[in-house]
């Protein structure tokens, strides 16, 4: 039942997601459609736009990846490669935006917020929701794709490593951001939901190995 109801959740997500910024994304779209940086890809609405326009390259990648695979004999050559390419792209747009720089980046120098719980109550709920995706599609497909990934506390280690190193640097960058040991917390808070919604498809099997092959004997073996 878990492996219906997880994907229809996840339709339905996306559907009210779209429903919600319906008016936002058509906004972003002629500065898209005409290739220019400012108001697309400078825009939290023109890079979630671009993210959906090029899901059909993403499902042609992973259609050729797993294509590669299953010639070679590879087990499991679709889930794999769904997840790997579920991995890159459903986490570069979101690193995209928290490296995009504030409007006084440069001059001014970086902050920091080590206080647990105290920037959370200044996030608001499109905050905490947008912190929660950054690192959620690393969660949900790393246990899919990797074995030695498929346990929520390793996932939730992943994480707030990853959110360590973002946030790292936009301090170093001098990006005009806060870095919050907050946004390390809802990071990785986000990537254990996502990896027990993806619960009923993690890998359990060895590392990769072409299937109904023999395997080789070394000469002089008995």
């Amino acid at each position: 039942m878990l492996r219906v109801v997880g994907p229809g959740l996840a339709v339905g997500g996306l559907a009210a997601g779209l429903f919600v910024l319906r008016r936002p994304l058509v906004m972003s779209a002629p500065a898209c459609l005409a290739g220019r940086w400012h108001g697309c890809l400078d825009t939290f609405n023109g890079v979630v736009l671009v993210t959906l326009a090029t899901i059909p390259l993403a499902v042609l990648v992973a259609w050729a990846a797993a294509r590669r695979r299953r010639a070679a004999g590879v087990e499991g050559a679709w889930r794999r490669s769904l997840a790997e390419v579920g991995m890159v792209h459903g986490t570069v747009p979101f690193l995209w935006l928290t490296l995009m720089p504030g409007g006084a980046a440069g001059t001014v120098p970086g902050r920091v917020s080590l206080v647990p719980l105290r920037d959370l109550v200044t996030m608001g709920t499109l905050g905490i929701a947008g912190n929660l995706l950054v690192f959620a599609s690393l969660g949900f497909f790393a246990p899919v794709r990797y074995a030695a990934l498929a346990s929520v506390p390793r996932l939730l280690a992943l994480g707030a490593g990853c959110s360590v190193l973002v946030e790292t640097a936009q301090y170093v960058l001098r990006l005009d951001r806060v870095s919050s040991v907050d946004d390390v917390l809802v990071n990785a808070a986000g990537a254990g939901l996502a990896a027990l919604a993806s619960r009923p498809w993690w890998a359990t099997a060895a590392p990769d190995a072409p299937s109904g092959r023999p395997v080789p004997v070394p000469a002089g073996a008995p």
